[in-house]
């Protein structure tokens, strides 16, 4: 069975650090199993969004793209940080969503910013959306910042370790990998 990874990206803009560091993430998950990825660029994504104000307006590719969403095994999150917050868009997607979509969906956050000083979006302002749709939000959030890139490509080994704990941590929280994770742990001892 292959599972589906979706990975959104917050960002209006391209060349974009926030989908380069979506797409760090959505590769190493790649790199541990056997997946189907889908990344969702809000750049791209947001027109279409925008002809609809509620769900009941939704035309079909973005009741297609919403399922999408909701389908996933697995979400990978992120977003610049605006005005101390997710982005626009990125919040009009998240209206849209039935509140229901994502119960149980294994979720890695993210966030990037021009300095440190919002490091805490990911806990004060993602955190609880997707604590509202019932997603299992994986412990380790990634926070990363200009100096983290290199010509909008990552270039910072203590992020690098970060994702691959954040993909250790959602690859356990799948449906079939943690009960094996935890035999192989205790087989260990």
């Amino acid at each position: 069975m292959t599972l589906s990874v979706v990975g959104i990206s917050g960002s209006v803009t391209r060349p974009s650090r926030t989908t380069a560091l979506v797409t760090a993430v959505l590769e190493a998950i790649g790199q541990r199993l056997a997946v189907r990825s889908t990344l969702v660029e809000l750049i791209d994504a947001a027109p279409l969004l925008f002809r609809s104000l509620t769900p009941a307006t939704l035309d079909p590719a973005a009741s297609d793209l919403l399922h999408t969403i909701g389908s996933a095994d697995l979400l990978v999150l992120g977003t610049p940080v605006y005005r101390a917050s997710y982005t626009g868009a990125l919040k009009h997607l998240f209206d849209l969503l039935p509140a229901d979509a994502l119960i149980g969906t294994p979720t890695i956050l993210l966030a990037t910013a021009g300095s440190p000083l919002h490091g805490l979006v990911l806990e004060h302002q993602l955190r609880p959306l997707l604590s509202f749709f019932g997603a299992l939000i994986v412990p380790t959030a990634l926070y990363a910042t200009h100096a983290d890139f290199q010509d909008h490509v990552l270039a910072c080994p203590a992020l690098e370790e970060r994702i691959a704990r954040a993909v250790d941590a959602s690859v356990r929280l799948l449906p079939g990998t943690g009960a094996n994770a935890m035999a192989r742990a205790l087989a260990e001892i």
